[in-house]
């Protein structure tokens, strides 16, 4: 069954499907999702070196700043993966792909928040182990 869309031209597929050649859709602006989201990742980014650096030329050893820089790596990488999904899984080729695989870096970023979480408490911390691993 063929139809043609009121503003494609071109052929229907299905309810939603188009042929190949279709152009990318123009998101509504928000900002949420362009320069706050840009803002956001570049502050994560640039946060992540002081707090890398600071206990080990501190020489101290706090565990406010472990927790900061154990949650800011958890969020930095959460944001680099969701980007490899969103470049590399294409929504329109392979959508159960690219769901299965949200589902998936939203299971491993908790399953990560919970090892380290559990590492700070339970533990040395993640400071304190990479001193100890830096010095073996």
């Amino acid at each position: 069954m063929e139809q043609v869309c009121k503003y494609h031209i071109g052929i229907r597929l299905a309810s939603n499907t188009f042929l190949a050649n279709d152009p990318a859709p123009v998101p509504a602006p928000n900002p949420s999702h362009g320069s706050y989201h840009w803002t956001f990742e570049r502050l994560i980014s640039a946060g992540l070196i002081p707090l890398t650096i600071a206990p080990f030329a501190a020489g101290s050893l706090n565990p406010l700043t472990d927790a900061l820089l154990c949650g800011m790596i958890l969020i930095h990488s959460h944001i680099g993966f969701e980007s490899i999904v969103i470049d590399y899984i294409p929504r329109k080729r392979l959508p159960k792909t690219r769901v299965l695989f949200w589902w998936g870096l939203r299971a491993a970023t908790v399953l990560v928040g919970v090892g380290l979480y559990e590492f700070e408490t339970n533990d040395v911390g993640l400071t304190e182990a990479i001193k100890k691993v830096w010095t073996a």
